[in-house]
């Protein structure tokens, strides 16, 4: 046998590219079934109120169409009146669509036609006709802030006296800065393809991550454990609006049921924008150090909206208590109820908007004290994490600086703003620092090795684009000492092994480490199965004692004796393990983080306003990396989204309507590749064995923290404007 190198650590093409490419790759809405009926939404067009007559006598009319479904005639739901709750609700009562007659927010859903086909069910949909009686709405979180409460997070005590310290320090920054709303939109809209069997069971294509969590809230909803499949093989793009049962999953299957019929509802870009979003917020800053740029004091209250039906939290002050050494911290984090709906979770919750002001304050603060931005970090470099009172298990930060500075040329950078110009062009820039926490949830996976001497690994986890598919196979072919191409990851389905929701950069840290542990099960049992024979060269020997190399078990001390692991599925069958893991005990006494630093160069055009990111390098310190290509398309991505959030994104409301006026793709303005220049990521060697078996932390999250204040930081820069309130668009600048 060719000897096969291991593909740990490899930048290895994705192993679910080709199916992408070809068009083979199957989402949610793209499963033909027979008989498959189609429903479309129709949404509230008022904030707040309640609904006094629906009228669908027009689109009942339509040939074609077989139901209009509406509060007043939905099947009975066992948890309505009791609300039942996923794995990432918010504290309160999650969203019931078809519950009762009451609007609590624009676009809310309140009616599904279904119909023979989509073009039909939309159309009979632009006939219901609904008769209001509006209440006054709030949806500005500005003319609202007296309503503010306390989020029901769990803040750090305050440490020292910030306040005593921050009027004694000779130099502080105290300023307030503000971000807007945005919305997810991958490129996958969200969509439930329901398959209905005659003995009343649901095998469901959901776009979703978290095919368990789905399952077990419908199971909860209508009251049919044991009777739900979900499946989720591909997931066009989520960023953590698929962490939640979206809308148009609840109301396919209340047709379905109701219709005792396969239903399918996909939604349509505009209504992408009536569920979660990343929250507004306004966030009050106070940052002071002494003549050495030591800090003294940071006070940091953030302030986000959240809807009146539940109370959404994320972490966004805590990482102004963990990132610097400082010894007088105070955090506050306030919510303003609104009439919208529910915010979500969106790439790197919390860290996107806290790090942001963070590290936009951190540069005005080297700019008070006269200090390079970069020495400012280093002079405040935190070896532990106050917030715990623990130290980090490792933290290359200081790498991520150095490597950072180096690629990217910091030491030509000229501290005064608008010193650095090409003809027309104002030259800036900036950097920052990115932080997120390192996560591993309890997960299960089993490993099989069939007849034919393939290996298939399966867990319930999701891809939704991050390499999940790729990861996974080679974390089991080296496990194995197999060729990739003889092993087969699946996942995206709620019967196999308990998998958490994918998000929060933990899947490989979770799933990966339950691959690691049923292939070493799996390696346990071959061994056991290869002693049964009395003359066997394996007999009395241990698991340490052989290793699995080449699609061979050997012994270590006499590679000699070896034995093909095809050879003793022949022997003995068909050979499976299945392993739970969880958080070893060893993390608990220690802090554990990916940590970044980000530089950019931005181009502005003095005449015009116009800003240009020409490069950046992120240095990302993430422990060990299994597969580099997929994990660097990772941290591209962030880089590019949080361009995006320094200066374009915004979903713009009116708030005489209390609706959203740029729901499209048109007008929502993200960046394209025109937007972008050169993006170089470097991923800084760092060894850490207490974080989880793999020693990996997961990049999801860390490619997009700092972003926005590293672009923010290069702009004032180049031409000395500090704009605090994002995106950063040339009205601004001008």
């Amino acid at each position: 046998m060719k000897p096969v190198s291991s593909p740990f650590g490899q930048p290895l093409d994705r192993v679910d590219g080709p199916l992408k490419v070809t068009g083979q790759a199957q989402y949610a809405a793209e499963f033909p079934l027979p008989g498959l009926l189609y429903g479309s939404v129709v949404n509230s067009s008022i904030a707040r109120g309640r609904i006094v007559r629906i009228d669908s006598s027009a689109a009942e009319a339509v040939p074609g169409v077989v139901l209009v479904l509406t509060h007043q005639n939905r099947p009975p739901i066992a948890s309505y009146d009791e609300p039942y709750e996923d794995d990432d609700a918010a504290e309160g009562s999650p969203f019931r669509p078809l519950y009762n007659d009451r609007i609590l927010y624009s676009g809310q859903p309140i009616a599904l036609v279904v119909a023979d086909n989509l073009e039909l069910a939309r159309y009979a949909g632009s006939l219901v006709r609904v008769e209001y009686e509006r209440e006054p709405h709030r949806t500005d979180l500005i003319s609202e802030l007296e309503t503010m409460h306390k989020a029901p997070a769990e803040l750090p005590d305050p440490r020292g006296d910030a306040d005593g310290a921050l009027a004694r320090a000779r130099f502080k920054v105290d300023v307030e800065y503000s971000t807007p709303v945005e919305h997810h939109n991958p490129m996958e809209p969200h969509a439930s393809t329901v398959h209905y069997f005659p003995e009343g069971n649901l095998e469901i294509h959901d776009k979703t991550q978290g095919v368990q969590n789905c399952m077990r809230y419908l199971e909860g909803v209508f009251d049919m454990e044991g009777k739900i499949r979900i499946l989720s093989p591909f997931v066009g793009g989520a960023f953590g609006s698929g962490l939640r049962p979206q809308y148009q999953l609840t109301l396919a299957v209340m047709a379905a049921l109701k219709l005792k019929r396969s239903v399918r509802v996909a939604l349509k870009r505009q209504q992408m924008f009536t569920f979660g979003y990343r929250p507004r917020t306004v966030q009050r800053l106070a940052i002071a150090a002494g003549a050495n740029g030591q800090l003294e004091a940071i006070t940091h209250q953030a302030i986000g909206q959240t809807s009146r039906f539940e109370d959404f939290t994320e972490h966004e002050v805590e990482w102004s208590g963990m990132l610097y050494k400082c010894p007088n911290v105070r955090l506050d984090y306030q919510l303003v109820p609104l009439d919208v709906y529910t915010p979500l979770d969106m790439r790197a919750p919390g860290a996107t908007i806290g790090v942001y002001a963070l590290e936009s304050a951190m540069d005005e603060l080297a700019y008070a004290a006269g200090v390079d931005p970069v020495q400012l970090r280093l002079t405040n470099f935190a070896e532990r994490n106050a917030n715990e009172g623990k130290p980090y298990s490792s933290k290359e930060l200081r790498q991520c600086y150095e490597q950072g500075a180096e690629r990217f040329g910091w030491s030509r950078r000229t501290m005064e703003p608008r010193s650095m110009r090409d003809g027309n062009h104002l030259i800036g820039w900036g950097m920052a620092t990115g932080v997120w926490e390192a996560m591993q949830m309890p997960a299960a996976a089993k490993a099989c090795l069939e007849p034919d001497g393939r290996l298939v690994v399966s867990s319930a986890t999701s891809d939704i684009g991050t390499g999940t598919y790729t990861v996974m196979t080679q974390i089991a072919a080296a496990a194995m000492g197999l060729p990739m191409e003889q092993v087969e990851f699946r996942l995206g389905d709620s019967n196999l092994s308990q998998a958490p929701l994918e998000g929060g950069s933990f899947t490989v840290s979770s799933v990966g480490t339950a691959v690691q542990q049923a292939c070493d099960a799996l390696q346990q049992k071959l061994l056991d199965t290869a002693q049964q024979s009395p003359v066997s060269p394996f007999t009395g020997a241990k698991l340490d004692d052989v290793e699995f190399v080449d699609g061979q078990m050997r012994l270590k001390a006499s590679p000699a004796h070896s034995i093909e692991i095809a050879q003793i599925v022949a022997v003995g069958g068909v050979v499976e393990a299945e392993a739970s893991a969880k958080p070893d005990e060893k993390r608990d006494e220690y802090s554990t983080a990916t940590h970044s630093a980000v530089f950019v160069e931005v181009r502005v055009d003095e005449a015009l306003g116009t800003v240009k990111v020409r490069r950046a390098v992120s240095a990302v310190a993430a422990g060990r990396v299994v597969n580099p290509k997929t994990a660097g398309n990772q941290v591209v991505g962030g880089v590019v989204w949080g361009i995006g959030q320094a200066l374009h994104e915004e979903t713009m409301i009116d708030h005489n309507l209390g609706r959203y006026m740029n729901h499209n793709l048109a007008e929502y303005h993200v960046p394209v590749n025109a937007d972008i220049g050169e993006i170089d990521v470097i991923f800084v060697e760092e060894k850490d064995e207490i974080v989880n078996a793999l020693g990996s932390k997961g990049v999801g999250e860390i490619g997009i923290v700092g972003v926005a204040a590293a672009v923010a930081n290069a702009i004032y820069h180049a031409t000395g404007k500090r704009i605090r309130d994002l995106p950063i668009t040339l009205d601004k600048l001008l």
